[in-house]
């Protein structure tokens, strides 16, 4: 079956969904426009959300299914993944290497997004009818903005993140994996196919309580593991890091020329990429993560929020880095393939860059290993967005039937090609992201009201769950929070 004409319209309309004019702009704006009213909290308290994420990890006495660090590896299960490592290489070699600043800027503002969809995913969360939270975008739309057309952004969302989730989060993933495996280690397709399924099915009828030990286990390993390997190459080439640096932030703004094989590029191109790909990396403003934090034990929505944003600074600041770092420094992202003449692919750019740095096969071993754990983690985290969307929309009934489907299809992504669905996969994140966007922009006065109080009283994030209660009785919303209760702008028209 010929699907080049599919494709064309696939990438096409994915081109619009993420061009100049669209999403950018709305991602960047909502960013920036979250910083502001939230007085640049990403910058301000990014210490002690570190330490409540990483060192702390509990909140003692908080309701919720996970700790608080078990919702944050899962969410960056989720988020570290193909984009981390094909992702960057794609951005800098379309865009040159100044597409890595924008993706900078875009995880620097995306951490206010960020902590504000988290926010609101727990501040707005449920308990389903299995005893466990549930909350994210499809809910805190509909809860939070009055009227039909907070119920027409959740269900959009709902719709459109079932959909992604068995693209970006399970089909592409899963097809990684068994490309690299196959190239690096010459093991089937098939075969690599049948071990992710049954490894997914396994987790996954668990339900999150599996999902978060095994991503607060699996996480941090493959992060460190990953980043090691990085830093070592960074050292090795110690010499060409200045101009690595002084690259990206010049051709920022410059773009870049045509050079050998490279197509060349204008400063939009490195800007569209750059913030296209630095969205596809950690998700900020798609409201995906909101999901994973609405599980969280917590005894305030802020500090979970402050946790979850920790995510993007880890993804983009840490781990994209380190990517974009490797391949600018070791001039790879220019770099001529011998077998085509042309660019080399961005498939095998960062499996380069890792090559040249270190000893023998060591680099490329490494990063085929990175991306099975980046890959397969989010393959366990994207399940959990899909399951919590599928209730929203049928009911809990349905859970179990999707955990099922959902591990079959990861052995559908590893044996088939899947150029339409990454294009298909690009369009419907950029279609979550929007309806979440116009919620983020809506909330925004609520959001920054409760953030305030709470900051004000306990700005090191060291409170206990009683000293919480007695300084943030008689707020607005902090009784709805405990008791989980509708708004009453929203209580009396649902029951009316």
């Amino acid at each position: 079956m010929d699907l080049s004409g599919l494709q064309s319209v696939l990438d096409t309309l994915s081109g619009i969904v993420w061009g100049p004019f669209f999403l950018i702009p709305l991602l960047l704006g909502t960013g920036l426009y979250l910083t502001i009213r939230l007085g640049g909290l990403q910058f301000l308290r990014l210490g002690s959300a570190l330490r409540l994420g990483l060192i702390t990890r509990k909140d003692p006495g908080a309701d919720g299914d996970i700790s608080q660090f078990q919702a944050l590896t899962t969410a960056l299960a989720a988020t570290v993944g193909t984009g981390n490592i094909v992702g960057v290489a794609t951005a800098i070699g379309i865009g040159g290497p100044g597409a890595l600043f924008w993706m900078w800027v875009t995880g620097l503002l995306g951490m206010a997004s960020k902590y504000s969809e988290a926010f609101l995913g727990v501040r707005f969360r449920k308990t389903d009818d299995a005893g466990e939270k549930s909350g994210g975008p499809q809910y805190y739309l509909e809860r939070g903005i009055p009227g039909p057309f907070g119920k027409v952004l959740g269900l959009s969302f709902a719709v459109f993140a079932v959909i992604a989730c068995f693209g970006i989060g399970n089909m592409t993933q899963g097809n990684s994996i068994a490309q690299n495996l196959e190239a690096s280690f010459e093991v089937p397709t098939w075969i690599t196919g049948i071990v992710l399924t049954v490894f997914a099915m396994l987790v996954l009828v668990g339900g999150i309580k599996s999902i978060g030990k095994v991503t607060a286990g699996l996480v941090p390993v493959m992060i460190i593991f990953y980043v090691l390997g990085a830093v070592y190459i960074l050292i090795a080439n110690i010499g060409a890091v200045p101009a690595a640096f002084a690259q990206i932030f010049t051709e920022a703004f410059t773009g870049t020329s045509a050079v050998g094989g490279f197509a060349g590029s204008a400063i939009i191109i490195a800007v569209q990429f750059g913030v296209a790909r630095g969205i596809f990396s950690n998700e900020s403003g798609m409201g995906s993560a909101a999901i994973a934090a609405a599980a969280a034990k917590t005894s305030h929505p802020v500090r979970q929020g402050l946790v979850s944003m920790t995510q993007t600074f880890i993804d983009t600041i840490i781990v994209v880095t380190c990517t974009g770092l490797v391949i600018i420094a070791t001039g790879t992202w220019n770099q001529i393939d011998p077998e085509t003449g042309e660019q080399l692919s961005p498939a095998l750019m960062t499996g380069a860059a890792f090559s040249h740095g270190l000893p023998g096969e060591w680099g490329h071993y490494i990063v085929t290993i990175g991306l099975v754990l980046f890959a397969g983690s989010t393959i366990l985290g994207w399940s959990y967005y899909g399951e919590r969307n599928i209730e929203r929309l049928i009911g809990r009934r349905a859970v179990m039937p999707f955990r099922i489907i959902f591990s079959l299809v990861v052995f559908v992504g590893c044996t088939v090609q899947l150029g339409v669905v990454w294009a298909f996969s690009d369009i419907m994140n950029g279609l979550m992201a929007l309806p979440n966007l116009i919620g983020l922009l809506i909330l925004s006065g609520l959001v920054a009201r409760e953030t305030k109080k709470y900051l004000d009283n306990d700005p090191k994030l060291r409170a206990t769950p009683a000293e919480i209660d007695a300084f943030m009785q008689g707020s607005p919303g902090w009784e709805d929070w405990k008791t989980q209760a509708i708004p009453v702008v929203q209580s009396s028209r649902r029951r009316g």
